[in-house]
């Protein structure tokens, strides 16, 4: 046994589920042998407790990372930060410096709230949205973390975020009495939208919606949304966790032209440092002097020190054209050497962060085994990639190189019939499975 496997053994036996994230688990990717942790991670490097060295060519820090591990100007940034006191009686005056950045980058936005996490910053809105607007229902499209307000719908029912956006999402722990405050609807579904907000007019506190996922916002539905929106003083939110900085300097709403009334920022603004933004329009925004949104955390001075950091190398370095020519550039790979070796994929999601799926009656199976086999090659990988500026030229040749020969070994499989028989360990668990 590994070093990693043994320690990821005893962590299930004292921390429910073994890891603090559903997909940080090993279970996600290769159960019993996909190294569960890391000694240290440099650019899109990564070596395991073993010593055993891997270029990441799947999550980076689950999306976090943008610029790359242990990146030399941010990692820098947050040393000063640290030498100068992480934590004070008093506030740091880095946070207003990140506001007024967040203000210039997005003209439409004039106040904001910080804290340190995607899941925070989704609450945060929402309190905001139903603070202004004092009506309690939440019309939603997408993901947008572990709170009640949003596991509230499955209460409902069951299916409802099954149907729509993420499968296996329980509402355990969350009160009854929240039954039916949180509607979702189809990206895109401009008549779906239409429909609730009409049933619900009058009752609805917020909508809110991911900027973009596996598909573009169409002009009629994002145009339907400001304007339905706007003539019932409904807050639209805009949720920019997984896209914000990746498709464009701040949110992808800029490049697709919808302006929100708030915008929320997390993972990729602070390249794997805790840092969350919420933005907002002023009369919006106040709305969260009227209710208590407090943490001691929030006024840390790593998270703003990092945050500033990593957008200011972002600006200079043209950070989002890389990610999404590297993006690009492995759809590429996956779609030349998939007709090379007679394999079915199917494909999705952000240009920066594709990925596939194997169109095939045992999709689990096969992406396990690539995983195996692409592991064996020195690369941390699965179906889905989140490019990264440490993603360079070299990286990409070497991973074409590795994707080649799994694939010609997974196509021999799937003619036999024996692709199961080939895994080394179980199959891989679904999860959460992104419907939207």
């Amino acid at each position: 046994m590994s070093k990693s496997t043994d320690l990821y053994l005893k962590a299930k036996k004292i921390i429910p589920g073994g890891t603090q994230l559903l997909s940080k688990r090993p279970e996600m990717f290769l159960p019993d042998l996909w190294p569960a942790y890391y000694s240290k991670a440099k650019g899109c490097e990564v070596w395991d407790l073993d010593g055993n060295k891997y270029i990441d060519m799947s999550y980076m820090g689950i999306g976090s990372c943008t610029i790359g591990y242990a990146d030399d100007d941010i990692d820098n940034a947050v040393i000063d930060a640290l030498k100068r006191g992480n934590m004070c009686t008093l506030n740091v005056p880095e946070e207003v410096e990140l506001a007024e950045l967040l203000c210039k980058l997005h003209p439409w936005a004039d106040m904001v709230r910080f804290c340190r996490t995607g899941g925070e910053a989704c609450a945060i809105a929402i309190r905001i949205a139903r603070a202004y607007s004092k009506r309690d229902i939440v019309l939603f499209g997408g993901y947008h973390g572990w709170s009640d307000w949003y596991l509230a719908s499955n209460i409902e029912d069951e299916t409802n975020l099954d149907k729509a956006h993420l499968s296996g999402l329980e509402p355990n722990g969350v009160p009854q009495a929240l039954r039916g405050t949180s509607i979702p609807f189809y990206y895109n579904d401009t008549e779906k939208f239409k429909e609730l907000i009409e049933k619900y007019k009058g009752k609805i506190g917020a909508v809110i919606i991911e900027s973009v996922r596996n598909k573009d916002p169409e002009k009629e539905f994002s145009n339907t949304l400001r304007e339905l929106c706007t003539k019932y003083n409904i807050p639209l939110v805009i949720d920019e966790v997984s896209a914000g900085f990746r498709i464009a300097v701040g949110g992808a709403h800029l490049k697709h032209g919808i302006e929100p009334d708030i915008s929320i920022f997390a993972k990729g603004m602070s390249n794997g440092y805790p840092m969350a933004a919420i933005i907002g329009k002023k009369n919006i925004m106040e709305a969260s002097q009227n209710s208590f949104i407090s943490s001691t955390y929030w006024t840390d001075r790593i998270g703003p020190a990092a945050a500033l950091a990593t957008i200011k190398k972002m600006i200079n370095n043209n950070v989002y054209l890389h990610l999404i020519e590297k993006g690009l550039k492995i759809k590429a790979i996956w779609q030349e050497l998939s007709a090379k070796h007679n394999i079915k994929l199917n494909y999705g999601g952000m240009e920066p962060v594709p990925h596939f799926g194997f169109a095939y009656n045992n999709p689990l199976v096969l992406k396990t085994l690539f995983t195996q086999l692409m592991l064996d090659r020195g690369f941390l990988a699965s179906n889905a990639v989140y490019a990264s500026f440490a993603h360079k030229d070299e990286h990409i040749d070497k991973y074409k190189i590795a994707v080649d020969e799994s694939f010609g070994i997974i196509s021999l499989a799937i003619n036999q019939n024996n692709a199961e028989s080939l895994l080394k360990g179980p199959v891989c668990h679904s999860g959460f499975q992104r419907l939207t």
